[in-house]
């Protein structure tokens, strides 16, 4: 993700959730991006009027318990910061909260139908004798903001005209 990701998510997300509400957002210390991802939300917290509690998860059994620490703190809505290891847990992180495309709320980030296009662009060029070390690196750049109003409905959430119209896509 680029700069500046997660306070747009956590932008979004303060439009939909009620003034005063906690904010959980889920960082995997691991992750090469994670001490600017946490500086990143500690500044936007502030700058929205939210009170932001960070728990890191590294692992399974650090996931599990930072589920644990976000229900005593309370947190009204959860940001799970951009990583691939979230991702592939997606479908049990829902399960334990809401994640957009597989039933969760709204999701916001990377396009990952243009960044699959980019890892198929790139795997040609190797295939057809390019040194992976000469490509230049790339970094997506399409944004995705959806929104779930079978979800929406269900926890009581109501999206204004504005927010539906800024989403690339609404799931009903």
């Amino acid at each position: 993700m680029t700069a500046l990701a997660e306070t747009k998510r956590l932008s979004l997300l303060n439009e939909v959730v009620p003034a005063g509400a906690v904010f959980g957002v889920l960082i995997n210390p691991n992750y090469q991006a994670a001490k600017a991802q946490s500086q990143e939300v500690q500044e936007a917290g502030p700058a929205i009027g939210r009170a932001i509690q960070i728990v890191n998860a590294g692992n399974d059994q650090e996931l599990e318990a930072a589920f644990v620490t976000l229900g005593q703190r309370r947190a009204a809505a959860l940001l799970v910061a951009a990583d691939p290891f979230f991702a592939v847990r997606r479908d049990w992180i829902v399960t334990l909260r809401e994640y957009a495309d597989a039933g969760g709320l709204m999701s916001y980030g990377i396009s990952l139908r243009e960044a699959y296009r980019q890892a198929g662009i790139y795997t040609g060029q190797v295939l057809k004798g390019a040194k992976p070390a000469e490509l230049p690196v790339q970094q997506s750049v399409k944004f995705e903001f959806v929104i779930n109003l079978k979800t929406a409905k269900a926890l009581g959430v109501k999206f204004s005209d504005n927010m539906l119209s800024l989403a690339d896509e609404v799931i009903e």
